[in-house]
């Protein structure tokens, strides 16, 4: 329901794991959206992370001791230790970091308290359930304590709360100061992450699933009950798409109040001449790199594609690229193609016969043993990449055009190979696939497009729904972002959808063609940046308002 007369906060809470604590794209979600509300809210939006090593330097953080002095002095005396600073990020939000380990002392009250008020049986935690309710708890504490000091009881204060690992802080809050209005966001539910990445059929049986049963099946009972309860006890429940909204309302039993899609800021990517220096920089760079592995010379016109993100093998859709990739080698395609799979995995470090020949900077004449990945790889023999390029036989033999390298390496310019970070290799590719199975929203494609660079994605990621359904967007290639139709039966014909899309992308545009769908990309990524999206989440702050109020007149 919209709202003619809108309610706005004076002071906004937010809170995840991932504040100053770069794991994935909760990450980019929050890191991004801040410097659009510190722009709204100057200073009355605070951030709270989680202080992991508090003796180790943590670059996203820039500490001032003379915020909220007065106030830490306080939370000592309370036996939780703070940090209060700068978030090092476009904005530069305040930002409180907690030092949670003392809490654990107090885990079994804490579990008691929320089965005696929540139902949520706490030994039925697996993982890191532990470590996620201790922190989540002590921000509930920290929220409360600072509610108190600066005197915020007539004021409109929203808590936001991401993710289920920040449940116990909602449900605190909740039941110790109602009058906070609070806001949880699920980017993605954990029992449908889990009924994905388990191998079941998580689409086609959706409506006979009950979250319950499966949380028991799957052993992830804790977080299961502990997001459920959240999401049904907070003033406003939030996905970030509508694929994850009917996953909870099936799975969680309960609808969202509201949509709030990812945005993005691009003030990152660089432009004009900038632009096309990094570019070459990078298209170099790759290239040199699979000379170098292969022992072959790659043409400098050679069709670069690729792929990232989290190492969520069948998730984030990677058996389905290097299938399709497969694909194209197999039909011997006119144009030398190399497709690159940008994913962190275990490793031991870089390649020391790779570093060698890079250092020597001599032409190769003999592949390297094994010329398919950059990075020694702990355990290789298990890693599920390595296992189906064998499979496939797909092993960069001389004679063949097509080659693939895995690049399991983070990539935040100290790699020891490439040196530079994700986004200045992805500006060197012709087009990237993303071909998700389970994507509640899906950042990767969305940076993609922002990079000018064209992506394929499925209507089973959260963007290629949004993509598709914009004027400017649709399902095929020309328009920057191809949406293919994946269902839980048809993955093999995805795979001859996308290796079809490559090979005509690769071979039968003219240049001209392939610029104006390059300018389309980058038209369409503009769409979703947070200038747009974040009436979503002035929405959002509303509906939580007003619940309050209707609450607490109850």
């Amino acid at each position: 329901m919209l709202y003619l007369d809108k309610m706005s906060p004076d002071y906004i809470f937010e809170s995840g794991w991932e504040v100053c604590n770069k794991v994935g794209g909760i990450y980019t979600v929050l890191s991004t959206k801040a410097k659009t509300l510190q722009s709204i809210f100057k200073d009355k939006i605070i951030f709270i992370g989680p202080d992991i090593h508090p003796e180790k330097e943590n670059l996203d953080f820039i500490e001032d001791k003379t915020l909220f002095r007065l106030w830490k002095k306080e939370m000592e005396q309370q036996n939780l230790k703070v940090r209060v600073g700068r978030w090092n990020i476009p904005g530069k939000p305040i930002v409180i970091l907690v030092d949670f380990k003392p809490v654990y002392s107090q885990k079994d009250c804490i579990y008691f308290y929320m089965w005696e008020n929540y139902k949520i049986n706490s030994m039925l935690g697996t993982g890191d359930y532990d470590e996620s309710c201790m922190f989540a708890y002590s921000v509930g504490l920290v929220i409360e304590s600072l509610y108190h000091h600066l005197q915020l009881q007539n004021k409109k204060v929203i808590a936001h709360l991401n993710e289920w690992m920040m449940g116990m802080a909602a449900l605190y809050l909740h039941n110790k100061v109602p009058s906070i209005s609070t806001v949880f966001t699920t980017h993605a539910t954990s029992i449908g992450r889990s009924i994905a990445g388990n191998n079941k059929p998580l689409y086609n049986q959706m409506p006979n699933y009950n979250g319950n049963q499966m949380a028991r099946e799957l052993q992830v009972e804790g977080k299961h009950y502990l997001e459920k309860a959240t999401a049904h006890n907070v003033d406003c429940f939030t996905t970030v798409s509508e694929i994850t909204g009917k996953e909870a309302a099936q799975l969680l039993e309960k609808n969202p109040d509201i949509i709030t899609p990812n945005g993005f800021e691009d003030d990152f990517v660089p432009k004009g001449k900038k632009y096309t220096t990094k570019q070459k920089i990078a298209r170099d760079k790759l290239i040199q790199v699979t000379e170098q592995l292969t022992g072959e010379t790659i043409p400098s016109d050679a069709f670069l594609i690729g792929t990232g993100g989290r190492y969520e093998y069948r998730n984030k859709g990677l058996d389905l690229f290097v299938e399709s990739v497969n694909k194209v080698r197999l039909s011997n395609p006119e144009r030398f193609i190399v497709a690159f799979i940008l994913v962190p995995a275990w490793i031991a470090g870089p390649r020391k016969d790779l570093q060698e020949r890079l250092q020597k900077k001599e032409e190769a004449h003999s592949p390297l043993p094994e010329p398919y990945y950059t990075h020694d790889l702990m355990e290789k023999e298990y890693d599920r990449i390595l296992s189906y390029l064998y499979y496939l036989d797909f092993l960069n033999r001389k004679d063949e055009s097509v080659k693939m390298v895995f690049i399991p390496s983070y990539l935040h310019g100290d790699d020891g190979i490439f040196n530079m970070s994700y986004y200045d290799l992805l500006i060197g590719l012709d087009l990237t696939v993303f071909p998700s199975y389970y994507e509640p929203w899906g950042y990767t494609p969305l940076e993609s497009i922002a990079f000018h660079i064209p992506t394929i994605t499925t209507n089973l990621a959260g963007f290629g729904l949004w993509a598709a359904s914009e004027e400017s967007g649709g399902k095929l290639i020309d328009s920057g972002v191809e949406v293919i139709e994946r269902t839980d039966t048809n993955y093999f014909d995805v795979a001859e959808k996308i290796k079809e899309t490559i090979i005509d992308y690769s071979t039968k545009y003219p240049s001209e063609k392939i610029d104006e769908i390059r300018e389309a990309a980058l038209n369409l990524s503009e769409k979703a940046t947070w200038t747009h999206f974040i009436t979503y989440y002035l929405e959002t702050y509303n509906i939580a308002l007003r619940n309050t109020k209707l609450r607490i007149k109850k």
